[in-house]
């Protein structure tokens, strides 16, 4: 038993989780899962750079997870950094300040190894339970990551779309206007084109949707009084279910969104956006697999993610 930490920063927000980890027994035990909403990305897509605010949100949130860790024991760390520090041309001032904050180097990872870490820690606990192939797809602010593989990774492709990115870009009024969201479809219909290209959509027999926008979609489309994980992860949900809980979402305006009551503050201006490329995803599985002579009626979402396959390299490595 190993007590690791494994830290994902990504586009929109920062998260810790702290587990015993077990790889020959293959359990891993969570003592600590948290979130913050720091949007490191916030500027990235259209400046190149991290901005500063932004960074020193992110750092503060760093130390605070230090703290943490140093009082939980932890052995191991791991931070790994996505897409908006895998984008910025400062993100040597983001190294720096993590190193300074927690004591280890953070890695920025590419897009492929992004998407696998995502696939082991979201497989690890649907193996058994769903059949495979599985299309593991991890939905974020500045990237989507698309996953094919049954035991093993067979294919993968990084999408530079997500919900951060598609709002600095083109949602701009509130709630977005019909010309906003043709923009936006036409930006991921066009990575979706490129992603097929590498995965093959249709051989998926099992679609699991991973990270905050995709959680959020499905409180929603449960009706929750607040967020619930445990109602959440591993929930199978009709694909229409999830279409129109995307819509809704898309069509409300932040006030509306805010009064949610399982809605995070820090998505209420971007989940229009995440929702809008869950929608576009989902709807593109669904007719590659009918293409394929299949049928894909369901949808899986898990509250096991890159931190779970985080969590599980510190351990193994």
């Amino acid at each position: 038993m190993t007590r690791v930490a494994a830290i994902d920063c990504g586009t929109n927000s920062i998260r810790l989780l702290v587990a015993d980890v077990d790889p020959s027994a293959g359990t891993l035990v969570d003592l600590d899962r948290r979130m913050e909403v720091v949007r490191l990305g916030q500027g990235v897509d259209r400046t190149g750079r991290i901005a500063p605010e932004a960074l020193e949100r992110t750092l503060d949130a760093a130390r605070r997870y230090n703290d943490i860790c140093t009082s939980l024991g932890v052995e191991a760390i791991r931070f790994v950094a996505t897409s908006a520090s895998r984008d910025a041309e400062n993100r040597a001032d983001f190294v720096d300040g993590v190193r300074d904050a927690l004591g280890v180097e953070p890695e920025v990872v590419e897009g492929t190894e992004e998407a696998e870490l995502s696939f082991r820690g979201a497989t690890g606990v649907l193996a058994g339970r769903h059949p495979g192939p599985f299309l593991v797809v991890d939905l974020g602010g500045g990237s989507t990551e698309l996953v094919l593989g049954s035991d093993t990774v067979e294919a993968a492709y990084s999408m530079d779309v997500g919900c951060v990115r598609l709002t600095e870009r083109h949602l701009h009024s509130d709630p977005p206007t019909v010309d906003e969201i043709a923009r936006s479809r036409r930006d991921i219909h066009a990575a979706l084109d490129t992603a097929s290209a590498h995965v093959p959509l249709g051989r998926a027999v099992t679609l699991v949707g991973l990270a905050g926008t995709v959680t959020t979609v499905t409180a929603h489309a449960l009706g929750l009084a607040t967020y619930d994980p445990l109602a959440i992860d591993g929930s199978v949900l009709p694909v229409a279910q999830v279409l129109a809980a995307c819509d809704d979402l898309l069509a409300r305006d932040h006030a509306e969104r805010a009064a949610l009551p399982f809605m995070h503050p820090g998505r209420v201006d971007v989940i229009g956006a995440g929702a809008l490329v869950w929608h576009e995803v989902v709807a593109r599985v669904r007719d590659e697999v009918a293409r394929g002579g299949g049928e894909l009626t369901d949808v899986v979402t898990s509250e096991h993610d890159i931190l779970d396959g985080i969590a599980w390299s510190v351990a193994t490595r």
